[in-house]
């Protein structure tokens, strides 16, 4: 049977759950043509070490066709889909110039184009508070943060050096926490007797968080935990009370207005555009209603899996992280397959790993099925987890030097700031 006569599957997304997909279906006779936006895949767990200076991006991403280079059944495409025409089973591709450049039929159609920054209907807060989910993310926020402290240097009006100094941090999930705890380490540690006019030391790390405490998913004790930590670092965590406004010179919080010129937002996410191409039910946050297969209702050729997918277990929706997307991305794999057997595929069903999270140097919290660890071994654990899934022996090198480097001298060894149109290399982000 020729190449072209094999069943042609299309992945969209190079993320957790399209990447897990395509390498699930190497020894099957198909033939995948795995479409993305990015020439990468990215290991977001780690990516606010990219925007904190910690990792250069080349330490937590691999070239998608780097990865794939060995499995003969993969075609990798780089571009944005633009439609999809499901009566037809083709997708468009955006070209340069933004118009349909190309269309691309299936077989079967695997959707895994992850999630966007949500800033429940404040759109506009996004120039002034960008999200972290991309690389192009984590690199215009490292800019953003140390800019900060060069304009705060060079300030001559103490209100205006004051508000340079002033971080906030929307959203007390676990890439919130992570951002502030290692914010408040590189005010206090990294950048010590590196300025003449101003003391890093003094600037003031925010986390705002609207619920009633940070790491809500995490058991409470766990929760108290990590907030004491986060004060021991110097982090001023505020909870109970959401930003009313925020623009470019600070942001409004309890009715009072605040000076300061960096804030990061993690406080919520969207599902990718992509599902609104479908004619199908979505959730509240864009999230295509999925069938306990993953498939999309009425159309069994097309599945959804990752961020973008909405699908209950046990009452509880599926929680958007890692361990999930990959499951589903092995699950939609085995769903394709027993469609080309001609037999129903199983329901999906996920297994819970536990929640992680990071709060700075040495200190950590683990939550495995009721298994609690806090503090240093937490830490390590949480380091030993992150390492192990990292993609490429070199990866996982780099990323223990650098770590390792870290921990003893306290400095952070990508503290390059580019320009916004400037790519970061791995010889770019040499201490």
């Amino acid at each position: 049977m020729s190449a072209n006569a094999l069943p042609h599957v299309v992945i969209v997304g190079g993320g957790f759950a399209g990447l897990w997909a395509t390498r699930a279906l190497a020894r099957d006779r198909v033939r995948i043509t795995l479409i993305d936006r990015r020439n990468h895949h990215l290991f977001q767990p780690l990516l606010y070490q990219v925007a904190t200076a910690g990792l250069s991006a080349p330490d937590i991403a691999a070239p998608l066709r780097h990865i794939l280079r060995g499995q003969r059944n993969v075609e990798v495409r780089l571009g944005e889909v633009t439609a999809i025409d499901a009566d037809a089973r083709t997708v468009a591709l955006a070209g340069d110039d933004g118009a349909d450049d190309s269309r691309i039929g299936y077989d079967y159609l695997l959707l895994a184009s992850g999630a966007t920054h949500a800033y429940f209907g404040n759109d506009a807060w996004a120039e002034h508070a960008p999200g972290l989910k991309s690389l192009d993310d984590a690199l215009g926020i490292r800019r953003r943060v140390l800019m900060a402290f060069e304009r705060a240097e060079a300030a001559d009006d103490p209100a205006e050096r004051a508000a340079w100094l002033d971080f906030a941090v929307v959203g007390g999930g676990p890439t919130g926490v992570e951002l502030a705890g290692t914010l408040a380490e590189i005010a206090r540690h990294t950048l010590k007797d590196e300025f003449r006019h101003i003391d890093p030391a003094r600037a003031r790390v925010r986390l705002i968080e609207a619920g009633p405490r940070v790491l809500a998913s995490f058991p409470p004790e766990l929760s108290d935990n990590a907030r004491l930590k986060l004060e021991k670092l110097g982090v001023e965590v505020v909870t109970g009370h959401a930003v009313e406004t925020i623009d470019g010179d600070g942001y409004v919080l309890a009715g009072e207005r605040v000076p300061a010129r960096t804030v990061l937002w993690a406080a919520g996410v969207a599902a990718s555009p992509l599902g609104a191409l479908l004619d199908v039910p979505r959730d509240r946050a864009g999230r295509v209603r999925v069938e306990a297969d993953l498939g999309v209702p009425g159309r069994p050729e097309v599945l959804v899996a990752g961020d973008l997918a909405s699908i209950e277990q046990d009452g509880r929706p599926v929680p958007g992280v890692a361990p999930a997307a990959k499951q589903m991305g092995a699950h939609a794999a085995r769903a394709i397959r027993a469609r080309l057997a001609g037999r129903p595929a199983p329901p999906f069903r996920y297994r819970d790993m536990g929640n992680l999270a990071t709060i700075g140097r040495m200190a950590a919290v683990v939550d495995l099925h009721g298994f609690k660890l806090k503090g240093l071994l937490a830490w390590w654990f949480w380091l030993w987890v992150h390492v192990l899934f990292l993609i490429g022996f070199r990866n996982r090198l780099l990323v223990l030097i650098n770590w390792a480097w870290a921990y003893w001298s306290y400095q952070r060894h990508a503290r390059i700031i580019l320009d916004d149109h400037d790519d970061e290399s791995g010889d770019a982000a040499a201490p």
